[in-house]
């Protein structure tokens, strides 16, 4: 289990070749990669993410454990930036590797949910117009009730 909290940015195709390389029971390995996206009106210049170190890492590692736990995994990675980060950057990286893709599809999935809602991230939009805070949505709260079963 691979868990890190950075401010530099990553390599997306070395970090998933390095992760694929490292498994050798899996059939399977699912990436997702979260990317700064403008705001509808075009203004956005940058996120501006913070978060508490230390705790930010275990909550983290303790989401990983769950997926780990839920699922048949044999490898999780977990790569979230801080920081001031530009819209087309890349935000944060998730790895999962399984027997199968099922597994590994899911448990991506599971990871993704609770990083968006329950990860100790806080997360600023600074834009032309001025600055917010980003609010928790509806949607992003409803996706974890598939979860919790």
């Amino acid at each position: 289990m691979d868990i890190r909290v950075q401010q530099e940015p990553f390599d997306l195709g070395c970090e998933a070749a390095g992760f694929a390389e490292k498994t050798s029971a899996s059939g399977a390995v699912v990436t997702f990669t979260g990317i700064v996206r403008n705001t509808p009106e075009g203004t956005l210049e940058y996120m501006d993410i913070e978060h508490y170190p230390g705790m930010t890492e275990a909550a983290l590692g303790q989401i990983a454990t769950d997926a780990l736990t839920k699922w048949s995994l044999e490898d999780a990675m977990i790569i979230h930036r801080y920081g001031k980060i530009r819209v087309g950057e890349m935000i944060m990286m998730v790895a999962t590797a399984a027997r199968h893709r099922k597994d590994a599809f899911e448990a991506a999935e599971f990871l993704m949910d609770f990083l968006k809602s329950r990860a100790p991230f806080w997360k600023k939009e600074v834009s032309r117009d001025g600055a917010g805070w980003v609010a928790a949505r509806e949607e992003d709260e409803d996706a974890l009730t598939r979860w919790q079963q």
